[in-house]
């Protein structure tokens, strides 16, 4: 017995300083609407790349930081970003907050932990109705109209080669942080310095967004960063340096 498999195409681009992936699935995808559409998406992140970039000094981000630029002379997108980093940073008891500790020890704003969530979420709504997979580095938001739900793999953190988990979505978003890859960038914004405490976390739920700002604050927190998740209509695991996971109630059962 065959089950249908619906077309379906793959573009991959170099964004924001890593490999973004779009996925789609469905008729037509050769078609002019979803060529356009599909430019439409890696326009709008090399657009937020050129805005919020913390290692270009022609950023709108870089210039801010530097004193040149007023937040609310900046493109429009920092002031909405700014106003989403307070909003993080109260629903994550501070634990996610924007306003890092800075050279010479002032403050320097770094929306990172939340700009790439939101932009691959605002960038995969430009292909509403359509069946897809926008995959932002390992941020991924998915959207299954009428065909089989998406599966999502969670690399396991400490053996990049293996997978943690498997995730099936209908639609939402996985994120994931830690530092298994990058090593220890994530701030702790109580002590001030960057913590090792955690090798991933990896946050599901229904928006890419906010998915990202969980999946920072957790890593942030330590081994107790699932915490952050009750109440939140989000699940998690979590895997700390020494390799024991943790995860919420919720986390891996039926797709949403």
């Amino acid at each position: 017995m065959s089950t249908f498999a619906p077309p379906r195409r793959a573009w991959v681009e170099q964004v924001m300083g890593m490999p973004v992936s779009l996925h789609l699935r469905g008729p037509g995808l050769d078609s002019a609407p979803v060529r356009r559409g599909v430019e439409a998406v890696f326009a709008l992140l090399r657009e937020t790349d050129a805005v919020f970039s913390t290692y270009r000094v022609d950023s709108d981000v870089s210039r801010i930081n530097r004193g040149e630029l007023a937040v609310a002379d900046a493109h429009p997108w920092v002031g909405e970003v700014a106003a989403l980093c307070d909003e993080a940073r109260e629903r994550t008891g501070g634990w996610f907050d924007a306003r890092l500790p800075g050279p010479g020890g002032g403050r320097w704003w770094d929306p990172s932990g939340l700009v790439k969530g939101w932009a691959a979420e605002r960038a995969a709504g430009l292909l509403s109705g359509w069946d897809r997979c926008l995959n932002a580095g390992g941020d991924v938001v998915v959207a299954a109209a009428g065909h089989p739900p998406w599966r999502v793999g969670v690399e396991d953190p400490l053996r990049p080669s293996a997978l943690a988990h498997v995730i099936t979505l209908v639609s939402g978003a996985v994120a994931t942080s830690g530092t298994a890859r990058r090593g220890a960038h994530i701030v702790d914004p109580y002590r001030g310095s960057p913590t090792a405490e955690v090798a991933g976390v990896t946050v599901v739920g229904p928006s890419l967004r906010w998915a990202d700002v969980y999946a920072t604050a957790a890593a942030a927190k330590g081994v107790t960063g699932l915490d952050l998740l009750r109440g939140t209509g989000y699940e998690g695991l979590l895997v700390d340096r020494d390799g024991a996971a943790r995860v919420t109630g919720g986390f891996g059962r039926a797709p949403r």
